[in-house]
């Protein structure tokens, strides 16, 4: 087994992770190992944009108070001060790498800011409706132009490394991770000082998201298999706009669409937001969301309508050329044609526990972007504000880094031990995987979607318990694959929102039961939070389950 050494181990090639390289760069021996292709990441695929309080008639504080709003009394009040404080200057060193957001027509350096759902006036800056592919071809671009980054793809991160696990002397910290190296078949480790989690969210655990394939939890999977706190797992949203075209696989129609005066139409045609919220259609998601699935439900509708007709072509054009391009290839004129829509699962607003460096509970080991929760969203996610902490976190974890090289030096390095191999065999069941994942992404749908009961959470956890079961057995008998890893992450993170949403009786945010239809005044500002024994790179499931 090939063992590589490095300073710090960046694991995943979004905005985060990116950042985090870029800025270690000039200090430190940086290893940045993703399992697809660089550019594929949920960041590539965000429309929208960053929020950030730099309009002459917008402020920190009326930031932070949409934030606190939005979260619906979950959030980290000092995270949200801090991140959202650190916005404007994080803006300016974006552009200073290359980025360059739009500026409003005849307004010299004016910047075109588009508003959202939750904000209480314009903030959210965009280059077209494609912000995320420019910030990851600016970031890979500069992050290749340094000499001390080694960019790894088709590295499939298998298990953290801590001391814990290897009996080494000394508190327990990380030292690394086992990879899969997904061209060759080969399984690697990698040594480092410092580990970073950067891999995203895990939006592909229920069956209609509009995340990318590569959305299956890893992260937050590899952080609870060494036993750190998992926080608010209950909170996913869903996003209350994904086109819905049996061409259309998981294409997302922004919120900044709304945002310029597209209204929300039942299959009678008739508008409902207003019925459910002041704000209509630019109220937060989960109001959004939930009010759209009320409206398929009752009516047996099997989506709602998004309207923008009223906007003139060349506004929808210029606006949103992406979005305009696809739906025109489907033979949608958003200049004409109404846009069917559905909500679909979106954004994890928890995640593994962190502060606003991305420090975890393991010495070593840092988290940032969507893996992490860091306070900030609460229990909803304003519009706009998860690339604003992808970009603030991942500066404040490299400059802690870099404090930690300069103080205390690189920790005394340990032996990895070869990947056992024992056994196992090469699988000739694959279609077993493949059932699998399709049996938990429907489970989660069905059972722990949008709307909740008892009774189908309860369903959820029995039948995610045992395809836990089955998958762990699989996992020891066959040698490993990247269909296989991501199926054993999928479903330990399915299991971890299960747990969480059962613990939470109440409705709070993005979270809503039937069972409980109230927020707890009682519980105000109670995190949910699990933390198990850590268990093992075979062992996944703590002992104490069985």
């Amino acid at each position: 087994m090939e063992t590589v050494e490095c300073d710090v181990l960046v694991i995943g090639s979004g905005l985060a992770g990116l950042l985090t390289a870029y800025h270690l760069a000039d200090e430190a021996r940086v290893l940045v190992a993703t399992k697809r292709e660089a550019w594929e990441s949920n960041t590539n695929y965000a429309q929208g944009g960053i929020a950030a309080a730099v309009a002459p008639d917008d402020s920190i504080e009326a930031h932070v108070r949409d934030t606190l709003a939005a979260g619906a009394g979950l959030c980290r009040e000092s995270a949200v001060w801090e991140i959202v404080g650190a916005g404007p200057a994080r803006i300016r060193e974006l552009e200073r790498l290359g980025i360059r957001f739009e500026r409003r027509e005849g307004h010299g350096e004016e910047y075109d800011l588009g508003r959202e759902g939750g904000h209480s006036r314009r903030r959210v800056l965009h280059a077209g409706d494609i912000t995320g592919r420019e910030l990851i071809e600016t970031l890979l671009a500069a992050v290749a132009s340094r000499s001390n980054v080694r960019l790894c793809p088709h590295w499939m991160a298998i298990d953290l490394v801590p001391t814990g696990w290897l009996g080494a002397p000394g508190p327990d910290r990380c030292v690394g991770a086992y990879f899969l190296d997904r061209q060759s078949g080969e399984i690697r480790a990698v040594r480092a000082g410092w580990t970073v989690l950067a891999t995203g969210g895990a939006g592909k655990v229920y069956l209609y998201t509009t995340n990318p394939d590569v959305a299956t939890g890893d992260g937050i999977a590899l952080g609870w298999r060494v036993g750190l706190p998992i926080r608010n797992m209950e909170f996913i949203q869903f996003h209350p706009t994904c086109l819905y075209h049996p061409e259309a696989k998981s294409f997302l129609i922004s919120e900044a669409v709304r945002g310029e005066g597209a209204v929300l139409l039942n299959g009678a045609g008739e508008r409902f937001m207003p019925r459910y919220d002041p704000r209509a259609e630019l109220a937060p998601r989960d109001i959004v969301a939930r009010a759209i699935d009320h409206e398929m439900k009752t009516r047996g509708d099997p989506c709602v309508w998004l309207d923008i007709t009223h906007q003139p072509a060349e506004f929808l054009i210029n606006r949103f050329p992406n979005i305009y391009a696809r739906c025109l290839k489907l033979g949608l004129d958003m200049a004409r044609d109404r846009i069917p829509v559905v909500p679909a699962a979106h954004y994890c607003c928890g995640g593994i526990e962190t502060d606003t460096a991305g420090r975890t509970a393991l010495p070593n080991l840092y988290a940032v972007g969507e893996v992490a929760c860091t306070g900030l969203h609460g229990a909803n996610r304003l519009a706009s504000n998860s690339l604003l902490e992808a970009v603030v976190c991942a500066y404040n974890c490299a400059a802690v880094i870099r404090e930690e090289m300069r103080t205390a030096g690189r920790p005394p390095p340990v032996a990895i031990p070869d990947w056992k191999i024992g056994d196992a065999v090469p699988s000739d069941e694959a279609v077993v995987v493949e059932h699998n994942w399709n049996e938990v992404r429907t489970c989660m749908w069905d059972y722990v979607g949008i709307v909740r009961t008892n009774k189908r959470l309860e369903r959820a956890a029995r039948r995610i318990r045992n395809l836990r079961l089955e998958i762990r057995q699989y996992y020891k008998q066959y040698l490993v694959t990247s269909d296989v890893l991501e199926l054993r992450n999928l479903a330990a993170v399915a299991e971890l929102i299960i747990r969480s949403a059962r613990e939470r009786r109440e409705s709070r945010g993005l979270h809503y039961s039937l069972d409980y239809p109230w927020a707890d005044p009682a519980t105000p500002g109670a995190d949910t939070v699990i933390r198990d024994p850590p268990g093992g790179p075979i062992h996944d499931l703590p002992e104490s389950w069985g």
